[in-house]
C-alpha cells in the first residue's frame, strides 16, 4: 500500500469520510470499527463524520459513545431528510484537505481507501467507486427487481453523467475544493444525489477517476425498489433539467490547498441541532 503522506503537520486532517446515518444505530458500532482500522492503517490524520439524519433509534448516543482511537470521530446533525443533503451536510463542514463519503452499512469495502488516497494525492480531482468496473468484486444482488432497475437507471443516467460508468456506489472521494463547489448547490436529496453531483463535477471539468471495488449487496438497505425506484428517475429528469446548457468546463487546473487544523477537539462532538 503506497500512501506517501502530504507535507503538512500531522496535527492536520488530511482525509475525512463523511457516513450519512438514518437509524443506523444497531450497524455503526461494527462500521465504525472496521472504518476507522482501515484509516489509521493509511499513515496519514484521518477522521470519521457520521452524520444523524434525524434519526430516532439512538443513532447519535452510538456515536458519542465511540470509544477513543487514533481516528477521531465526530457527530453532525442534519434535519433536512434526504441521504443527499446528510452527506453535504458534512461535506461542507469539513476542513480536511480531502472529503467523501461512505455507505453506513459498509457495503464498499474500506480496503479501498488507500488507492483513493494515492490517485487524489497524484491528481485526481474526484475518485468514484463503481460496481460496473471490470476489475470489481460484486456480490450479486438478492433482489431481482434491484438488479434489473439499476441496469434501467443507469441507463437514463447517461443523459447526466456521460464520464463515469456506475454513479451509485456510495463511495466517493473529493479534493475540498471541489467538494465545496459540487455539494454547495446541491437540489436533489434522494438516492439519485450522486447523479447530481458527478454531472455537477463533470461540467465544472473535474478530473473523474473511477476505481474497482469490493461491494456486498448488504441486507436491511434504506433504498426500495417500490418505494424510491420511481421517485429516483423522475429526480434524474430533473437533474437533467437543472443541469440543462452547462457546457462541460475546461479540466480543472491544480491546486495547492493549505490545511486548516481539526477543531473537534476529542473523539465526539456532537453538532449543534436546528
Amino acid at each position: 500500500m503506497e500512501v506517501p503522506p502530504p507535507d503538512v503537520s500531522s496535527e492536520l486532517v488530511v482525509l475525512d469520510v463523511v457516513v450519512p446515518a438514518y437509524n443506523e444505530a444497531l450497524r455503526l458500532p461494527d462500521t465504525l470499527v472496521l472504518l476507522r482500522a482501515a484509516l489509521a492503517e493509511l499513515g496519514v490524520p484521518c477522521r470519521v463524520t457520521v452524520v444523524d439524519n434525524a434519526s430516532d433509534d439512538g443513532t447519535s448516543a452510538v456515536v458519542v459513545n465511540a470509544p477513543p482511537g487514533p481516528v477521531p470521530v465526530r457527530l453532525l446533525w442534519c434535519g433536512e431528510p434526504g441521504k443527499g443533503f446528510a452527506v453535504r451536510r458534512g461535506v461542507l463542514a469539513s476542513d480536511a484537505r480531502y472529503v467523501g463519503f461512505c455507505d453506513a452499512d459498509l457495503a464498499t469495502a474500506p480496503a479501498a481507501l488507500a488507492q483513493v488516497l494515492n490517485l487524489l494525492y497524484d491528481g485526481a480531482d474526484a475518485v468514484v467507486g463503481s460496481r460496473a468496473h471490470p476489475e470489481s468484486v460484486v456480490e450479486e444482488r438478492h433482489s431481482v427487481l434491484r438488479r434489473w432497475g439499476a441496469v434501467a437507471f443507469r441507463g437514463a443516467v447517461r443523459q447526466v453523467v456521460r464520464g463515469v460508468s456506475e454513479t451509485q456506489c456510495g463511495f466517493k472521494f473529493f479534493r475540498n475544493d471541489v467538494a465545496r463547489r459540487v455539494f454547495a448547490p446541491l437540489r436533489c436529496g434522494g438516492f439519485a444525489f450522486d447523479v447530481e453531483v458527478l454531472g455537477r463535477a463533470e461540467r465544472a471539468g473535474a478530473r473523474l477517476v473511477e476505481i474497482p471495488v469490493s461491494w456486498v449487496d448488504v441486507p436491511g438497505s434504506r433504498f426500495s425498489p417500490v418505494r424510491h425506484g420511481w421517485q429516483s428517475f423522475v429526480d434524474v429528469a430533473k437533474i437533467n433539467w437543472w443541469l440543462r446548457g452547462a457546457d462541460v468546463a475546461p479540466v480543472m487546473p491544480l491546486v495547492t490547498l493549505p490545511v486548516t487544523p481539526d477543531v473537534t477537539g476529542g473523539t465526539a462532538a456532537v453538532g449543534m441541532r436546528p
